[in-house]
């Protein structure tokens, strides 16, 4: 049975983020609010919790995880990242968007795509996650919270428990945060490609006719 904390948007309470930090530490798989819907998340390291994360979601080794980071220096610990999307980067974090980048050995292997070695990073705009990162202090590998057989991601921390409460170990009630998912942004190559479009404003990245 999975505890449930209602932590306030805008002011996160201290003492539940310790909490679900603590959590986290001991393998616990979690559901929390982001700027683009909810989302499952574990620590880095802990395969286990990967593997519960899988299962729920029914999907293969395969799937891609993303890390949800706490600002740009976090990114360039596990990204390449040259001066130009560095500068891209500062300007639309936090935001609603996944950057597609190479990843560094800083990034578990059963995170890397296994033929283009990227990882998807994120800068959440939303005061619950950057509060959680602060305190766990690295990435929070993460991945949406869409059930099997779904094409979007829950919104609604009630019906996350209704639904999920024996098979996670912490649900994060952060209100309503959205339907829609990130717009995910490939820089893996000399231009800036938008791979998918979603909440964020895609207007930066697109060339001059």
């Amino acid at each position: 049975m999975s505890q449930f904390f209602q932590i306030h948007p805008d002011n996160p309470q201290r003492r539940l983020i310790t909490n679900a930090v603590q959590l986290i530490r001991q393998g616990a798989v979690i559901a929390y609010p982001t700027d683009s819907a909810y989302a499952f998340g574990c620590q880095l390291e802990d395969k286990k919790a990967l593997e519960r994360i899988q299962r729920i979601r029914q999907v293969d080794n395969k799937h891609n995880f993303t890390l949800m980071c706490r600002d740009l220096s976090e990114i360039a610990t596990y990204a390449k990242i040259d001066n130009a999307g560095y500068r891209l980067l500062n300007h639309c974090t936090p935001g609603p968007y996944t950057f597609i980048l190479p990843g560094t050995r800083e990034v578990p292997r059963r995170l890397l795509h296994p033929k283009r070695r990227t990882i998807g990073l994120r800068i959440p705009d939303n005061k619950i996650v950057q509060a959680l990162l602060e305190e766990l202090g690295e990435p929070l590998m993460t991945s949406s919270l869409i059930l099997p057989g779904e094409t979007m991601p829950m919104t609604d921390a009630e019906e996350i428990r209704d639904k999920l409460e024996r098979q996670l170990d912490l649900i994060i009630d952060g209100g309503h945060c959205g339907i829609d998912p990130t717009t995910v942004v490939d820089m893996t190559g000399e231009v800036p490609v938008v791979a998918r479009v979603g909440r964020g404003d895609i207007s930066m990245f697109e060339m001059p006719e």
